[in-house]
């Protein structure tokens, strides 16, 4: 959309007038960046616990993928418990037809052999189970959080929606009148304060002066200056930051 072009009553204005201007301008801008840095960290926090919640959620997966594993493990080895008590078995019923004691000591030792198989898939089972139960207790916990989590996130979800909802309309409210008062003050200021604006770290271009100091960057303005700027006859900015400085009485007085 074009700018609409600035009146002749741009000129006419007093020094005193521009500054309010240029404050009320500040004021303006000021809080549309409220609005928008408000805005900006939600969005941050939304991401954040989507990411914590996708951490939480590739953890449970791993977990129980590894009970899973140790599932098959523990069946595996129930199969083997099972396959060596049928050979026990079958070496028990062949040590009765045996013809000599060779061929008996041979078949004990393949029983005890399977016995100490047996007893060694056992152990694996209990090493297993305790393995399980661990990861259980993990996925448990990790559950409880994931839950809390996702929670979080759908009453964020619901804040930020709200305040978009909110925060817009008041936004659009603010750019208005901030365009409004760019239109009645001279192209070369607002390129100063456009300027100034861009160069702050907190967009501060305009500040007043308290506890006789700059507003912007907190140094000693010299009494003499201070009369200077209460007097409204020139603009002045601050020989530290570069910000234009107004009287602290500015911000109680009406356009």
């Amino acid at each position: 959309m074009a700018k609409a072009k600035k009146s002749t009553g741009v000129a006419e204005m007093t020094v005193a007038e521009k500054l309010k201007a240029l404050y009320d301008l500040q004021l303006v801008d000021t809080a549309i960046d409220k609005i928008r840095i408000l805005r900006g960290e939600l969005p941050l926090e939304v991401q954040d616990l989507e990411d914590e919640i996708e951490g939480l959620q590739t953890r449970v997966s791993k977990f129980d993928e590894d009970v899973a594993n140790l599932d098959k493990s523990i069946n595996g080895k129930k199969q083997e418990i099972a396959k060596a008590q049928e050979l026990i078995k079958k070496y028990e019923e062949q040590q009765n037809n045996v013809r000599n004691n060779r061929e008996y000591d041979s078949l004990s030792k393949e029983i005890e052999f399977q016995t100490l198989e047996i007893e060694l898939s056992e152990k694996r089972i209990r090493e297993f189970t305790a393995q399980i139960d661990e990861k259980k207790v993990v996925i448990g916990e990790s559950i409880e959080i994931l839950d809390g989590r996702k929670q979080d996130l759908e009453n964020k979800n619901k804040e930020l929606d709200d305040i978009i909802a909110e925060t817009k309309k008041e936004e659009n409210v603010m750019e208005k009148k901030s365009a409004e008062l760019e239109g009645i003050i001279e192209d070369r200021l607002i390129s100063a304060y456009k300027k100034i604006r861009g160069n702050a770290h907190n967009g501060l271009a305009v500040v007043p002066v308290e506890r006789d100091a700059c507003g912007g960057c907190f140094n000693k303005i010299p009494p003499q200056r201070q009369l200077d700027i209460a007097s409204r006859k020139k603009i002045i900015v601050c020989e530290y930051c570069g910000r234009i400085l107004v009287d602290s009485n500015i911000s109680g007085e009406d356009q």
